[in-house]
C-alpha cells in the first residue's frame, strides 16, 4: 500500500530530502527545517533511497529488516538468559503479535525505538550484563525517539541499585554519550537553540504535559490499546504476571512494563505506538510463563479463538481508517462472533488432541491469519486511505480538500508541497476576468 497516516509521508519525505541534499544533520520537510523527531529513522530512509529502493520501499524496507534482525537477536539473547524453550515461545509470540507486525510494515519511529530499547533491556539482564553494549543500544533508542527510552530504563537501574557505580562508570557513560550526543550537538550548532527547544522541550516534555498537540486521550486509553497490540496472545497475560515473581530474571521486565504503562497513561498526549517498546518485554513474560507451565496447550484455546475475529477486522478496518471508526458502516458483530466460535472449536481440538505440537500449530495459524488479513487490508487501505492511488490516477497540480494524511501523502508522491486548489482556482478566475492584451 502507499504511504499511510499523517506521519509516514512526512518522515519519508525528510529521509528522501537527506538522500538528495547530502545534509544528514538538519531534517527538512518540503524544504523547511523540521525538528520534531531525532534522525535515526530519517537516516534509515535516506539509506533506502541511496540504495535505489523507490518511494514506497525506501522508507519501509529498512524498518522491516530491522524488525527481522531484532527478532534474531531477541531469540539469541533469550537463549542465553533463559533456555531454548523460552526463546522459542517468546520469539514466536512477538513475531505474530498484531502490534509488532503492524509497525514492522510502516516507516514511523515506533519500531526502531522499540527494537533498540528492548535490546538495551535484554542486554542488561542475566548474571553478567554487558553494560557498555546496553549503553550503545540505549543511545540508538534515543536517536530513534528522544528522551522516553531513558525514562523507561529507570526501573532497570532502580532494581540494580547495588551496581550503580558500574552503570555510571566511564565506559557505559562514554559509549552512551558518543552515540546519542553528536547529532544533537551538531544540529544545535547549525540551527541554533530553536533546534533543541522544539526537539526536546516542545515535542518531548510538551507531549507529556500539554494538550496543544491534539492527541489527548483518557487515562485508560492504553488498557485496550495494549491488548490490541498483543492480539491474539493477550489472554496469556494472567499466566505471565502470575508466575513472573517466581524468577528474578523476569522481575525487571515486569517493572519495565508496569512503569511504562503508568508513565504513558499519565501523559496528556497518547498514541498507540508509544507503548510498543513494552511489547517485547511482555512477550518474554508470556513466553517464559507458557514454557514453564505444565499444560501450555490449554492456555492456547483463547488466542486461537480470537483469530476468528480476523475476518471482522478485514471488513471493518479499511473504512474505519479512512472515515474513523465512529463513522464507518455497520459492524457485523454476528459474523465476528460466529468466526470466534468456530476458531474456539479449533483451539479446543489443538488442546486435547494435538497437545505437544499445539503451540507450533497455533503460531502457524496466527501467521497464516495475518498474511490473509494483509492481502485483503493493504490493497483496500491503499484505495481508501493513501494518496498513492489519487496521485497515480491524474497527477494533480494542486492540493484538494483532503484529510491531512491524504494531503501530505499527495505532497510526498508529487515531490513538493502543492498549492491549495482553492487558491489556484481563485487566481484562475481573476486571470479570466482581466482585460485581454495583444
Amino acid at each position: 500500500m502507499g504511504m499511510y497516516s499523517t506521519d509516514e509521508p512526512r518522515y519519508a519525505d525528510i529521509g528522501r530530502a537527506m538522500a538528495q541534499s547530502g545534509d544528514w544533520i538538519t531534517p527538512r520537510l518540503w524544504g523547511e527545517p523540521w525538528f520534531e523527531k531525532p534522525a535515526l529513522l530519517y537516516w534509515m530512509t535516506a539509506a533506502g533511497f541511496k540504495a535505489g529502493l523507490g518511494t514506497d520501499l525506501a522508507p519501509r524496507l529498512p524498518v522491516a529488516l530491522l524488525s527481522v534482525a531484532f527478532l534474531a537477536f531477541f531469540h539469541f539473547r533469550l537463549r542465553h538468559i533463559f533456555d531454548e524453550r523460552v526463546a522459542n515461545y517468546a520469539t514466536a509470540i512477538l513475531a505474530t503479535t498484531a502490534g509488532w507486525l503492524a509497525y514492522s510494515h510502516v516507516a514511523v519511529t515506533d519500531l526502531p525505538v522499540s527494537a533498540f530499547f528492548s535490546m538495551a533491556v535484554l542486554l542488561s539482564l542475566g548474571r553478567s550484563p554487558n553494560r557498555a553494549a546496553t549503553a550503545f543500544a540505549l543511545g540508538l533508542a534515543v536517536l530513534a525517539k528522544g528522551v522516553p527510552p531513558v525514562i523507561l530504563f529507570v526501573p532497570i537501574l532502580a532494581l540494580d541499585y547495588r551496581n550503580w557505580r558500574r552503570w555510571f562508570a566511564a565506559w557505559p557513560i562514554i559509549v552512551f554519550l558518543a552515540v546519542a550526543l553528536p547529532w544533537h550537538i551538531i544540529g544545535t550548532l547549525r540551527n541554533g537553540w530553536q533546534f533543541p527547544y522544539i526537539l526536546l522541550i516542545q515535542q518531548q516534555f510538551g507531549r507529556f504535559f500539554s494538550d496543544s498537540l491534539q492527541h489527548e486521550q483518557h487515562w485508560w486509553f492504553y488498557g485496550p490499546v495494549f491488548l490490541l497490540l498483543l492480539f491474539p496472545w493477550f489472554p496469556l497475560l494472567p499466566l505471565a504476571f502470575r508466575s513472573a515473581n517466581d524468577d528474578e530474571r523476569t522481575r525487571p521486565l515486569v517493572a519495565v512494563v508496569a512503569f511504562g504503562l503508568v508513565f504513558f497513561s499519565l501523559s496528556v498526549n497518547k498514541l498507540p505506538g508509544y507503548v510498543l517498546p513494552l511489547v517485547p518485554a511482555t512477550c518474554v513474560l508470556m513466553g517464559g510463563a507458557l514454557g514453564r507451565t505444565a499444560r501450555p496447550e490449554r492456555w492456547l484455546i483463547a488466542p486461537v479463538a480470537l483469530l476468528g475475529a480476523l475476518p471482522l477486522a478485514t471488513s471493518v478496518l479499511p473504512e474505519a481508517a479512512s472515515q474513523g471508526l465512529m463513522h464507518s458502516g455497520r459492524i457485523p458483530w454476528i459474523t465476528g462472533a460466529a468466526g470466534m466460535a468456530v476458531a474456539a472449536g479449533v483451539g479446543v481440538a489443538l488442546a486435547f488432541w494435538v497437545r505437544s505440537r499445539a503451540f507450533a500449530v497455533a503460531v502457524l495459524l496466527t501467521a497464516a491469519g495475518f498474511v490473509w488479513v494483509e492481502t485483503g487490508i493493504f490493497p483496500a487501505l491503499d484505495r481508501a486511505a493513501s494518496a498513492r492511488t489519487l496521485w497515480s490516477a491524474n497527477h494533480p497540480g494542486c492540493g484538494p480538500v483532503l484529510p491531512r494524511g491524504m494531503l501530505w501523502g499527495l505532497y510526498y508522491y508529487s515531490g513538493k508541497r502543492l498549492p491549495d486548489c482553492a487558491i489556484v482556482d481563485k487566481n484562475a478566475v481573476k486571470s479570466d476576468r482581466s482585460p485581454q492584451t495583444h
